[in-house]
C-alpha cells in the first residue's frame, strides 16, 4: 500500500466524506436544488389535498415526508457510488426487479385502484415493484447497448436483441397486472435507449411497427380492463359521460381553470377541499397546484421540472463514457415522458393513465425510484468531474 493510500485511510471519516476532495463537492447543485424545491412543493400540495380526510389530518403528510427522507438517502448513496461499478451489477438489479414483478402475481400481490401492482408490507405501507422495474430496465438496456460494433457507434445486433427481450419480459409482467401507465413508461425507456445508442433507423422503424401492432392486439384481444378502456373513451370525448368516465377529466379542468393567474392560495382551493377531483394527492396533484397557485405557480412547477431535465441532458451530453451517456439520457427520457403524460392528462391533452408526477406526487416506491434516478445522474456527473 502506498503512503498516499495510507494517509487517505488515516483521514477521519467526516473529512473523507465532506472534505474538499470528496464527491459531495462535485455534485450538480443546480439539479439538487431544483429537486429539493419540487419535494417541498409536493409536500405542501399533499398536505393541502389530504388534510381534510387523512387520519389525524397530517397522517399522510408525515408518511410522505418519511418517504422523501428515505428517498433522499438512497439518492445520495447512489450518487456516491462509482457508476461504472453500477454497470457490473445491472443484471442483478434487473433480475431482482423481475422477482418483484413476479411476486405481485402471487397471493402476495394486492389490488389498489384497480391495478394488481402492489405488495402490502403492513402498517399502512406497500411497495410497487413496477416502479423499481423502471430502474432495472434503464440499467440493463444501457449495459447491453453500451458496447458498440468495432469501428462504429452502433450496438451489436445480438445486444439489441437481448435488450428487446429484457424489455419484453418486463412489459409482459407489468401488463399482466395490468398497469398500462407503467408499461408506457417502460416502452418509452426502451425506445429512448435504442435511439440514443445509435440503432439503425430502419430497425427503429421496424420496432415502431411492432409496437403499433402490439397496441392493436392489446385492444383487439381485450387485454385492458374496462376502466382503462373507459379512460381512452373519456380522453376522446370527456363530455360523453361527464358524471361517469369523463368525470376526472372534467373536474380536473375545472380545478385548474378556477385558479386563474395567481390561484386561490395554499389550502384555499374549493375543488381540492371538497375532493371533487379523485386522487388529487397522487395522479392529479397538478390540479392542486393549478387551483391554489394559479397559472404562475403551475408554470414555476413546470420550470423546476424542466430544470431537472436540462441538467440531466447536460450530464448525458458531457459524459465521455458510452454507458454513462446511455444511462443518463435514458433516465432523462423516462422523467420527461412521465412528466408530460401526468401534466398532459390533467389539462386534457393526454389520456388518463395513472402515472404520478415525479418528485411531487404522494408515494413511497415512486419517490424512491425517482430519487434513485437522480442519484444515478449525479453519479455520472461526479465521476466525470473527477476525471474531466
Amino acid at each position: 500500500m502506498t503512503g498516499g493510500a495510507l494517509a487517505a485511510g488515516r483521514r477521519p471519516f467526516t473529512r473523507r466524506v465532506f472534505g474538499p476532495e470528496s464527491a459531495v463537492w462535485r455534485l450538480d447543485v443546480v439539479m439538487l436544488v431544483a429537486v429539493a424545491a419540487l419535494l417541498v412543493l409536493g409536500s405542501l400540495l399533499v398536505w393541502s389535498s389530504t388534510r381534510t380526510w387523512a387520519p389525524g389530518s397530517t397522517g399522510l403528510l408525515w408518511k410522505h415526508l418519511l418517504n422523501q427522507v428515505i428517498g433522499v438517502a438512497l439518492c445520495l448513496a447512489v450518487a456516491m457510488t462509482d457508476y461504472r461499478a453500477v454497470r457490473a451489477y445491472a443484471p442483478v438489479v434487473y433480475l431482482v426487479s423481475l422477482v418483484g414483478l413476479g411476486l405481485v402475481l402471487t397471493p402476495l400481490g394486492a389490488t389498489i385502484n384497480g391495478s394488481h401492482s402492489w405488495i402490502l408490507l403492513g402498517g399502512g405501507f406497500a411497495v410497487q415493484p413496477s416502479e423499481f422495474a423502471k430502474v432495472g430496465l434503464v440499467l440493463i438496456t444501457s449495459m447491453l447497448l453500451a458496447q458498440p460494433v468495432e469501428g462504429t457507434d452502433r450496438p451489436r445486433g445480438l445486444d439489441v436483441l437481448l435488450a428487446l427481450v429484457a424489455a419484453g419480459i418486463t412489459l409482459v409482467l407489468v401488463m399482466l397486472q395490468p398497469d398500462l401507465g407503467t408499461a408506457l413508461v417502460l416502452a418509452a425507456v426502451t425506445a429512448s435507449a435504442m435511439i440514443i445508442s445509435g440503432v439503425r433507423k430502419r430497425l427503429i422503424a421496424l420496432f415502431t411497427l411492432i409496437g403499433a401492432a402490439g397496441i392493436f392486439c392489446v385492444f383487439f384481444f381485450d387485454v385492458l380492463e374496462p376502466y382503462q378502456v373507459a379512460r381512452f373513451t373519456a380522453f376522446v370525448d370527456p363530455s360523453v359521460d361527464p358524471r361517469g368516465v369523463g368525470y376526472n377529466s372534467t373536474q380536473s379542468l375545472i380545478a385548474i381553470g378556477s385558479g386563474q393567474l395567481f390561484g386561490k392560495g395554499l389550502l384555499g382551493g374549493g375543488q381540492t377541499t371538497g375532493r371533487f377531483v379523485p386522487e388529487q394527492h397522487t395522479d392529479f396533484i397538478f390540479t392542486v397546484a393549478g387551483e391554489e397557485f394559479g397559472f404562475l405557480g403551475s408554470v414555476t412547477l413546470v420550470a423546476l421540472l424542466g430544470l431537472v431535465l436540462l441538467r440531466g441532458l447536460w450530464i448525458a451530453r458531457h459524459c465521455k463514457d458510452r454507458f454513462g451517456t446511455l444511462m443518463a439520457g435514458t433516465i432523462v427520457c423516462w422523467f420527461t415522458f412521465q412528466m408530460f403524460v401526468n401534466v398532459g392528462m390533467t389539462i386534457g391533452i393526454m389520456p388518463i393513465t395513472g402515472l404520478p408526477l415525479p418528485f411531487v406526487s404522494y408515494g413511497g416506491t415512486s419517490t424512491f425510484a425517482n430519487l434513485i434516478g437522480v442519484g444515478l445522474l449525479q453519479a455520472v456527473h461526479v465521476r466525470q468531474r473527477a476525471f474531466g
